[in-house]
This record gives C-alpha cells, sequence and structure tokens, in this order.
C-alpha cells in the first residue's frame, strides 16, 4: 500500500455521498506495500480502507472484489467490500478506480510466533478449499511469463554474481512444469504485512489485489518463505511445523506436491527477488512510497538452492535426518 494519487478532503467527502457511511471525520495515506495509493478513512459510522487502484482496470477489479466478497461470506477473515447506494463495489475517485473495503481490527505482526503461524496456515488451507466454489478465473500476471520479461529488464543492472543466480533459475524453472498439481484461487502474497492478529488470533487476510487462479502450493511456499525464515533465510522448524500442520488439517497434500515442494519453494523466492529488482531499479514516483529490500529474497532463493531435494511438507517427521540447513 502507498500514495501515488492525492486525494483533497472535498474530493474525499464528494466519493462518500454515493455510500450510506455517515460524514467523514479523518483520513490519511498509508505507506506499507507498493503498488497501488490506500488511505485509512473514518466516518462517522466506522472505518474503512479506500484504495485507488494504479494499475489494475475497471474490468479487472471486478475478480477482486467480488472474491474478496466470497471469501468473507465463507468464514475466511477477511475484508468484505462495501457497496454504494446502487449496490456496486467499484466506483472512480480522481480519474482512478476506487473501492472501500471495512477496516479490520488487529495489527500485522513483525515476528510471528507459533501459534501465529498455525493461525494463518489453517486459514489459507481453508481459503484454498472454500476458493474452489468461486466461480471467477484470472491468470496469475506474475507467473513464469512475467519472470522472464522481468528477468531481461533487471539483468543489466546486476551484478556478475547475482546475474548469473538470476540466469540459471530462471532456466531451472523453465524445465519444471506443474500441471499435475491442484489448482484453484490463491492469495500469492500473504506476507506479514497482509495478516491482522489481536494477540493470537488471526483477524484478517488483507490485500487480494495479486490474488488469481494458480497451483496451490505455490500460494503455501509464497507463506512459508516469509512467515517461517529467519532473517537469513533459514526456515524455522517450529513455525513451519505449525504452519504446515495446521494448514493440513484443512486440505492434505498429495504426493505430488511433495515432490514438487522444493522447485515451489525457489520459485516463490525467485518471484519476490524479482518483482523487489524491479522496483528497486525503476521505482514509481509517488507522495509516500515503499520499496522492500531485495536482498531478503535473493538469500531465500540462495538458501532453497543449497537445500536441494531435502525439504518436506511434513518436517516434523523428518527429525534427525540431517542438519538444520539440509532439513529446512
Amino acid at each position: 500500500m502507498s500514495v501515488y494519487t492525492k486525494v483533497e478532503r472535498h474530493e474525499l467527502e464528494a466519493f462518500l455521498r454515493h455510500y450510506s457511511l455517515g460524514q467523514l471525520v479523518e483520513y490519511r495515506g498509508i505507506s506499507a506495500g507498493i503498488e497501488n495509493t490506500n488511505y485509512f478513512v473514518t466516518t462517522t459510522n466506522g472505518r474503512y480502507v479506500l484504495t485507488l487502484f494504479e494499475a489494475l482496470s475497471m474490468e479487472e477489479l471486478p475478480y477482486f472484489l467480488d472474491l474478496m466478497a466470497h471469501l468473507a461470506e465463507h468464514n475466511v477473515p477477511s475484508a468484505h467490500p462495501e457497496a454504494d447506494n446502487e449496490g456496486h463495489y467499484l466506483r472512480t475517485l480522481n480519474g482512478r478506480p476506487a473501492a472501500l473495503v471495512l477496516r479490520l481490527e488487529g495489527k500485522s505482526v513483525d515476528e510471528p510466533n507459533q501459534a501465529q503461524c498455525a493461525a494463518l496456515g489453517r486459514a489459507l488451507g481453508h481459503l484454498h478449499v472454500v476458493g474452489q466454489s468461486f466461480t471467477g478465473y484470472r491468470e496469475n500476471q506474475r507467473g513464469p511469463h512475467w519472470w522472464v520479461e522481468t528477468a531481461e529488464q533487471v539483468l543489466p543492472q546486476l551484478t556478475g554474481e547475482d546475474a548469473e543466480l538470476l540466469d540459471n533459475e530462471i532456466a531451472f524453472q523453465k524445465q519444471h512444469r506443474h500441471d499435475n498439481l491442484p489448482r484453484g484461487v490463491i492469495h500469492a502474497d500473504l506476507f506479514r504485512d497482509n495478516a491482522l492478529f489481536i494477540g493470537n488470533k488471526l483477524t484478517g487476510i488483507i490485500d487480494f489485489y495479486y490474488a488469481c487462479n494458480d497451483v496451490l502450493l505455490y500460494d503455501v511456499a509464497v507463506t512459508v518463505n516469509d512467515w517461517c525464515c529467519d532473517e537469513n533465510g533459514h526456515f524455522d522448524a517450529p513455525r513451519l511445523e505449525a504452519f504446515l500442520d495446521a494448514y493440513r488439517q484443512e486440505r492434505e497434500f498429495t504426493d505430488a506436491e511433495q515432490e514438487a515442494w522444493p522447485v515451489m519453494l525457489r520459485a516463490a523466492a525467485l518471484r519476490f527477488w524479482l518483482s523487489r529488482l524491479y522496483d528497486m531499479h525503476f521505482p514509481r514516483e509517488g507522495e509516500i512510497t515503499h520499496i522492500k529490500d531485495p536482498l531478503v529474497f535473493r538469500r531465500i532463493l540462495a538458501r532453497r538452492i543449497a537445500s536441494r531435494d531435502s525439504l518436506s511438507l511434513h518436517p516434523g517427521r523428518d527429525e534427525g535426518r540431517g542438519t538444520r540447513d539440509e532439513v529446512f
């Protein structure tokens, strides 16, 4: 979340007249995240998040808003979009598509514990199950085709060692197809700043604007690469086990998913190393912006490559198989 499009108070007040949400009390820009313009908005009726979409079109956005409504209505802890007085989730503001969602209670966690990882794992498993009944469809816009295109743009900006690592990983991922893996709706960006907690209770999963239909295991890999790692990219065994055990209470992994797990962890690390490299070398202008460190995912990718084939979807069963680095 960032601010690229500035909204004046009188413009927001005019926008809110299309909703039955009371009078504007206050609003402020949000600096976390990188893709869209976001504001916290407080009215006399409640607290909301206003998003102005900087890249997604009016035609693309119903997928995300309808998905958010579907998930909230199927007991996934998430924010339901607010409909305007005509029953629409989507309007325009300052030339941008715009939507309001209820602001959830809680806050993101910087250092998640085992209980929080378990709560998130269970919620992601439930999301993957109930997402099967969602009728919308969207391809992953940050999938393998995007990796190749983005790598071509950032490679000239890299040192020899980083360029070699990126070239080699792109070539490695091209050797693997995942047609036999379960697919469905995925969040695709479930980082620590996209989940809210009060204590150990998960109060909401937010920011579904990378959501799409893709391999479910990829979503798991994206999530654990952030939630269950230390600063050097090593998996924290208790957190990883808590997450995966809770996920399996909602959806069990297949044998094909176990076989693909090491490759998928590398794919998830590659995707976010690439996006952070691109944002660093080709920054967008904005009133408030936030660019995340690409070195975090360079370290994670290097660690996953070093782990080779010893990574498991059942880490608790693998105790004693080897060193911490070999197993996790």
